[in-house]
C-alpha cells in the first residue's frame, strides 16, 4: 500500500468519538433551551439537525452542528396553486420571522449564558466550551413547493434579518444521500470526507482558498457510481476529481436534465443565486488533483 492510500483510507472515517460526544451533546443542550422557554409552550415546532452533522460526512476541522428550529404555525407555499380543499389557510397569528428570531435568542440566552451571538444575518450561534462545539440554530418555517396542485416537496423557508428568504431541503439531502451511499457500497460518503480533508489541509498549508463543505458533497454526490467502485481510495478520488474537472470545463448544459444538482435534487447546483461557480468548484477539484499528486498516482 502507497503512502498516498494509506493516507486517503485514514481520511474516510468521521469525526472522532470524542468530537462526536460533544456534537450530540451540543444539540440535546440546544433542544432543552427550546423546550424550557415559555414563549414555545404550546407552539408546534420542529428541531432538528441538519448540514454535514446530520448527514455523517463532518470532520473534525469542520465538526460544528447546524440545527434547525422550524415553526410549523406558519407555511409558506410557492409552485403551483394547491387544489381546492386544501387544508392551508392564510395564517394571522403572532409567528414573525422576527418573533421567531427574538424568543429563539431569547431561549438560547437563557440556556447559555454567555458564548450566543445573535448579530449575523441567518443564524443564531452558540459559541463551544469544552463539553460541546460551535452550533449554528437556524429559525425557520414550514415550506411547501407544489409541482402539481397535489404535488408538494416539503421544506423549510429561513429569513434574514434584511426580508430576504432562501429555502433548505434537509430531509430531501439526508435521503437521496444515504440513497447514494448505498448504491455506492458506502463509498460516496468516505470519500466526501477524503476531501473536506483534503480542502481543510489546503487551506491550512495556504494552498487553497476555503471551499463551502456543502459545494464539496455536492461535487462528489453528481459523479457517477463507477467510479466509488474503482478497488483503492486513490483511484476512486482520482476517478472523482477528474471527472469534476472534465465536466466543469464545459459550459452550464442547456438541457435541464444534464444539468447538476445539489445533493436535495430540489436546486440546481449552479445558478446565479448561488456562492460558488463552475470555475470555483473546478479550481478547488483541479488544486486537490495537485494537493495529492494524483499525476504520479
Amino acid at each position: 500500500m502507497t503512502a498516498l492510500e494509506e493516507k486517503l483510507a485514514r481520511w474516510t472515517g468521521p469525526s472522532s468519538l470524542t468530537e462526536q460526544t460533544r456534537q450530540d451533546t451540543t444539540e440535546r443542550m440546544i433542544r432543552d433551551a427550546i423546550s424550557r422557554h415559555p414563549a414555545f409552550k404550546g407552539v408546534s415546532l420542529k428541531v432538528y439537525a441538519k448540514g454535514s452533522y446530520r448527514n455523517n460526512t463532518n470532520v473534525r476541522s469542520d465538526s460544528d452542528v447546524d440545527i434547525a428550529v422550524e415553526c410549523t404555525e406558519v407555511t409558506h407555499v410557492d409552485g403551483k396553486t394547491p387544489r381546492a380543499g386544501s387544508t392551508l389557510k392564510p395564517y394571522s397569528g403572532p409567528w414573525t420571522p422576527a418573533k421567531l428570531r427574538a424568543e429563539l435568542t431569547a431561549a438560547l440566552k437563557a440556556k447559555f449564558t454567555k458564548g450566543v451571538d445573535a448579530t449575523g444575518s441567518t443564524a443564531i450561534q452558540v459559541h463551544s466550551s469544552t463539553a460541546r462545539v460551535d452550533a449554528d440554530v437556524v429559525p425557520c418555517f414550514e415550506y411547501r413547493y407544489y409541482t402539481s396542485p397535489t404535488v408538494h416537496r416539503p421544506g423549510a423557508k429561513i429569513f434574514k434579518k434584511d426580508g430576504t428568504s432562501t429555502t433548505n431541503y434537509s430531509a430531501r439531502q439526508l435521503k437521496y444521500g444515504t440513497e447514494k451511499n448505498n448504491a455506492t457500497n458506502y463509498a460516496y460518503k468516505k470519500v466526501v470526507r477524503i476531501l473536506k480533508r483534503v480542502e481543510n489541509a489546503m487551506v491550512t498549508s495556504g494552498r487553497h482558498r476555503e471551499v463551502p463543505s456543502f459545494l464539496i458533497e455536492c461535487l462528489v454526490y453528481n459523479c457517477p457510481d463507477r467510479f466509488f467502485a474503482r478497488s483503492t481510495w486513490t483511484q476512486r478520488v482520482k476517478g472523482v476529481l477528474a471527472h469534476i474537472i472534465t465536466e466543469l470545463n464545459k459550459p452550464e448544459p442547456t438541457d435541464s436534465s444534464q444539468r447538476w444538482l445539489e445533493v436535495n435534487r430540489a436546486k440546481y447546483l449552479f445558478t446565479p443565486r448561488q456562492k460558488w461557480t463552475r470555475k470555483d468548484a473546478r479550481d478547488f477539484a483541479l488544486a486537490a488533483w495537485v494537493y495529492l499528486s494524483l499525476n504520479e498516482a
